[in-house]
């Protein structure tokens, strides 16, 4: 894992850059920083979805796992952690959550990220992850100097996603066909749609309680491959 552990290491120093960047510079470049960021999550998310070739199972992937994670209240066990964690950091960022989710999805749901780990998991080749890492390393400077402290603890779900595809992979071989891997960026893709709208301000989404969606779709591709729309 030795791809994860680098891209974790480049995420942390980025942010921590970021931070710092944050505390020196004026609002309005905060500001403007803040609305960058929507708009380019807005970007990713339409250019990921759009490579959907399996839009029915897509759309219940997402049905199903919005019922599960509304059902499971994700988003105040999410809310009660990031408290947790700011009141013990004494953390003010109100964005904590927000920065939290979007450094996630943004690291997490790109081919990139899980080509890159089935292959270090499949071949022990880290070369795709080292690419990331740097890609990544370099985002969250932007994304800590607008969405703050939140971003720095993406690195602990970045971990354990990629990490476990890593594992996953070494015990599972060709388990993820390609389809897979592109129905789950899409799904990626909607979810960071989601999140851009939210950050712009122009509706709040509960994102969150859509997580699940990310684990059903691998089971509606495993069980109805052929049936793309």
């Amino acid at each position: 894992m030795i791809g994860t552990l680098v891209n974790v290491a480049t995420v942390i120093v980025g942010s921590l850059t970021g931070l710092l960047l944050k505390s020196r510079l004026p609002d309005r470049f905060i500001k403007i920083f803040f609305q960058v960021i929507g708009l380019f999550t807005l970007y990713l998310g339409v250019s990921m979805a759009l490579k959907s070739t399996h839009v029915l199972q897509m759309v219940f992937s997402l049905i199903i796992g919005a019922v599960i994670g509304e059902s499971l209240h994700l988003d105040r066990g999410l809310e009660k952690m990031a408290d947790v964690i700011k009141k013990r950091f004494k953390s003010k960022n109100e964005r904590f959550t927000d920065g939290l989710l979007t450094a996630f999805l943004l690291y997490c749901m790109g081919s990139l990220t899980i080509l890159g780990a089935i292959e270090e998991g499949m071949n022990g080749d880290p070369h795709l992850l080292l690419i990331k890492s740097l890609m990544d390393g370099v985002s969250s400077i932007a994304l800590a100097s607008g969405l703050g402290i939140g971003v720095l603890f993406s690195a602990v779900p970045l971990l354990i996603f990629q990490g476990g595809i890593t594992l996953l992979a070494m015990w599972l071989g060709d388990f993820f066909p390609a389809v897979m891997i592109t129905e789950l960026s899409a799904v990626g893709g909607i979810l960071l749609l989601g999140l851009g709208i939210d950050i712009l301000g122009i509706k709040k989404i509960k994102v969150i309680n859509m997580l699940p969606a990310l684990v059903v779709i691998v089971f509606l591709i495993w069980l109805f491959p052929g049936t793309g729309v």
